[in-house]
């Protein structure tokens, strides 16, 4: 958890009881920014990883278990974000949209202390993160597999929009789940591109896997060109990605360091960034974690199962998977590390 004291860095931006606080727009001493020291503290993740939290003032837990029944369980499709508040059971419907997500900021605004806890779904809840996290309204985005299993476990088998709602809000007042921190800008329009980069590379693919086996010579020219054209998109992609990047100070040193490692590359770095922008405020086991690489025993009583990854974030490995090749044949440690555990019995 982020800890903001009252002297020190200037803060831009924060919450503190419910309230948009620490806003550039007003001079000091008006609602912010103020002087504030910063000192880094850890809480449990949903995920079984120490995850960073910001609030500001000093932490009291005590404060976030009075107010549990202020959880709001949205469950968000394609066209309506159906809403649940724990406290009094009332149940709301906006439409996923621009206009719904500001009478939905506006009905939270009226919430004291709310907490949105929402499944993570795609492109249908992305809109909804940026407007929360642009108007400072605390959220939890959870694994949509641990929700239906806390559903299940709670003896509620049906499932529908209404029902998962109310269910997320109750998850997140049993687990006592805790606001993640607030996202930099430019970071949702860096997943945006990242997204279009990953469809081109799709679209390449397809088109190479197709002109491999045409004969048609207009067709091969018709590929030919889209293939060029393709190539263009992605370099204009990676330009505008660094760009973004750069523009942010403290994404560009993480990125530097990235990108200073032998093996990876500036695209890598940038999609390491991307994917798990809460790099460099874990340590090894729970970035392995995040990953999905944390070997996870399985053992029950006297029978002894084999260690196994699973779950964690699949783009992240599949991003880092070429630069691993590379560094186990000619990293000298890393390679050393790799023969090690090969000869231990550890899966290539």
């Amino acid at each position: 958890m982020w800890l903001l004291c009252d002297t020190g860095a200037v803060v831009r931006h924060g919450m503190y009881a419910g309230r948009r606080r620490g806003s550039d727009r007003f001079p000091l001493g008006r609602d912010g920014p103020w002087r504030s020291k910063v000192a880094l503290v850890f809480s449990d993740d949903l995920n079984g990883y120490l995850g960073p939290v910001i609030t500001v003032g000093p932490y009291d837990k005590t404060r976030w278990k009075r107010h549990m029944d202020n959880t709001i369980g949205i469950d968000v499709s394609k066209d309506t974000l159906d809403v649940h508040r724990l406290a009094d059971g009332q149940y709301k419907q906006f439409r996923n949209g621009k206009s719904g997500h500001a009478q939905l900021i506006k009905w939270l605004g009226m919430q004291p202390d709310p907490l949105v806890i929402f499944e993570a779904t795609g492109a249908y809840h992305r809109q909804l993160e940026r407007a929360l996290g642009t108007h400072f309204v605390p959220f939890v985005k959870v694994n949509p597999k641990q929700a239906r299993r806390f559903a299940q476990a709670s003896g509620k088998l049906a499932k529908t929009d209404r029902v998962d709602c109310e269910m997320l809000a109750k998850m997140g007042a049993a687990l006592q789940l805790v606001p993640k921190p607030l996202t930099a800008e430019n970071l949702y329009d860096l997943r945006e591109l990242l997204s279009a980069r990953r469809a081109l590379i799709k679209d390449r693919t397809a088109a190479k896997a197709r002109k491999a086996t045409v004969v048609n010579a207009l067709v091969k020219q018709l590929l030919a060109k889209r293939l060029r054209q393709i190539e263009g998109d992605i370099e204009k992609i990676d330009a505008l990605m660094l760009d973004v990047a750069h523009q942010d100070h403290r994404m560009s040193e993480r990125l530097d360091i990235l990108f200073s490692i032998p093996g990876i590359g500036m695209v890598t770095a940038l999609m390491i960034l991307v994917d798990m922008p809460e790099i460099g405020a874990l340590n090894n086991k729970q970035v392995a974690s995040l990953a999905g690489l944390a070997p996870m025993s399985q053992s029950s009583g006297k029978w002894q199962g084999k260690a196994r990854i699973q779950g964690g974030r699949p783009n992240l490995r599949n991003a880092i998977f070429m630069p691993a090749l590379v560094a186990i044949r000619y990293n000298v440690d890393l390679k050393a590390k790799y023969e090690q555990l090969v000869a231990a019995g550890k899966e290539k």
